[in-house]
């Protein structure tokens, strides 16, 4: 195919996600590397620790029990980013001072939620089964369910899903004294991207304002939908289906691809394959079609390097508080940002030109994805076992 000469000449691609660009260099994977290296992952966890924060029975940092609980098990973070209660600030802006134009601050208030994926301390998601994974679906709706505002464009499906989802007694959370504007489901797996406490479990925090990265997709999305009066990524599905080339799996309901526009190395975008505007929208099939696709990103990491693979992942859709114009453009997908470059003790970094021109990367998506694809099958440590 003509775009083939891309595999070996330095080039940028557009990222119509947010807007931006960045330089990919096939070449510099052949660069020697003498730099640091991560220690390798050790899984050998036991499947109850006495003194670990999250796992069922013990005492959490701040006093408080956890239940004995099964599977999910929600609660406040004991050391939330954002509070919903704090001192007001309200500024004024006069466009003549230029102190006021320069150095400006908004408060932000709202609430952090930690949920275990598992009450087992030696799990990973890539462990676990898609029937294993459904639970920690099912909370992360209804968390969202009940999050949403009176006036919301998906309340109609909220309810629905709300009937035909049970409550979990150890995964419901209060709703908040004030309605907020943003919902940020993500976890980070593993001490190379930073996370305290190896039980596995996510973060959802609510905010009263939208981030910046899920800002962007928002405006990007309504610029192209407005301009062709079709979604962004409804299109961009239906052109990666139709290519092939960085697809690493697929089902029914979602598309798994190393997307055109990845910044780190095997970089993982799954899409929505209908419009999906948030997790409430699903059916019960297509919450365990999405298990399935989460269950097999994280196994293809892990077998990769045959080591527990680090990542941050995410879930954007559509803000607590919107419009039906944002509503509408909203288009449900999880990115998945790993570190490792070349090893399970090899990671990329972004620095340098990185941080003060653009971001860069060198194997290009199309060789991630095929890499991906190769590594279906049994997770790796299984046959160790």
């Amino acid at each position: 195919m003509p775009d083939q000469v891309l595999d070996d000449i330095s080039h940028r691609r557009y990222n119509p996600l947010i807007g931006s660009w960045l330089l990919v260099s096939p070449h510099r994977t052949k660069r020697p590397w003498q730099g640091q290296q991560e220690a390798p992952s050790k899984i050998k966890l036991p499947e109850h620790d006495p003194k670990c924060y999250l796992c069922p029975g013990n005492t959490r940092a701040q006093g408080d029990s956890n239940p004995e609980y099964e599977n999910t098990f929600a609660f406040v973070n004991d050391y939330s980013a954002v509070k919903e209660e704090q001192q007001d600030y309200n500024p004024e802006v006069n466009k003549d001072d230029v102190a006021s134009l320069l150095l400006q601050a908004q408060p932000v208030t709202g609430r952090c939620y930690v949920l275990t994926f598992s009450a087992k301390h030696d799990l990973t998601l890539a462990d676990m089964s898609a029937q294993e994974i459904l639970p920690v679906i099912q909370t992360w709706t209804r968390i969202y369910a009940s999050h949403l505002s009176p006036s919301h464009p998906l309340n109609a499906e909220a309810a629905q899903a709300l009937e035909r989802i049970p409550p979990n007694p150890h995964g419901e959370v209060e709703p908040p004294k004030r309605q907020l504007r943003y919902m940020q489901i993500f976890e980070n797996k593993g001490a190379a991207m930073g996370c305290s406490n190896p039980h596995p479990h996510c973060q959802v925090w609510t905010t009263s304002t939208l981030p910046e990265e899920p800002g962007k997709e928002l405006v990007e999305m309504t610029k192209y939908h407005g301009a062709h009066g079709r979604h962004l990524l409804e299109d961009y599905v239906k052109l990666e289906m139709e290519k092939g080339e960085r697809i690493v799996w697929q089902n029914d309901a979602f598309l798994v691809v190393c997307p055109w526009w990845a910044v780190w190395p095997f970089e993982v975008l799954i899409i929505a394959k209908r419009h999906i505007r948030a997790i409430v929208d699903f059916t019960d099939e297509e919450r365990l079609q999405f298990a399935e696709a989460i269950q097999e990103v994280t196994r293809r990491y892990d077998n990769l390097f045959a080591t527990s693979f680090p990542y941050s992942s995410g879930i954007h859709q559509a803000p607590l508080d919107c419009t039906e114009d944002e509503a509408e453009t909203s288009w449900f997908h999880m990115h998945f940002y790993p570190p490792l470059l070349r090893s399970a003790t090899v990671r990329k970094f972004l620095v340098g030109y990185e941080l003060l021109a653009e971001p860069q990367r060198d194997i290009t998506p199309e060789q991630a994805a095929a890499k991906l694809r190769d590594c279906g099958g049994e997770l790796y440590r299984k046959s160790l076992e």
